[in-house]
């Protein structure tokens, strides 16, 4: 991901920011302050429609709607960020600390030993 990439990232979760409830977020003008207004179930519905979408499409082999599905699905997800005080660049950061590293390598050392 380039560094215009991360800042589109960054601007969009500033903006989703500006739609908390705490900052002014108007529900009556806002599709994600309305979404903030719900609670946090109605963004991780929304992740959980975006995800079904994305694989179906994925599914059928549907290139455009692919990467339409994986938009609306990101940004949902950075709507549960937001909703959680957190940033998209806590995301990559942790993602950078990840690359090179095998992915069986990883999932083991997050398992928990009785």
């Amino acid at each position: 991901m380039t560094d215009a990439s991360e800042a589109v990232l960054a601007r969009i979760s500033d903006l989703l920011e500006t739609r908390l409830p705490s900052r002014g977020g108007d529900p009556t003008a806002s599709y994600v302050a309305k979404l903030f207004s719900k609670g946090p179930d109605a963004a991780l519905k929304k992740i959980g429609e975006e995800a079904t979408e994305l694989v179906m499409a994925a599914k059928d082999q549907q290139p455009e709607r692919i990467v339409s599905e994986m938009a609306d699905l990101w940004f949902h997800c950075l709507v549960v960020l937001t909703e959680n005080g957190l940033r998209p660049e806590q995301v990559m950061a942790e993602l950078a600390r990840r690359e090179g590293i095998s992915g069986l390598q990883e999932k083991a050392s997050r398992l928990k030993t009785p």
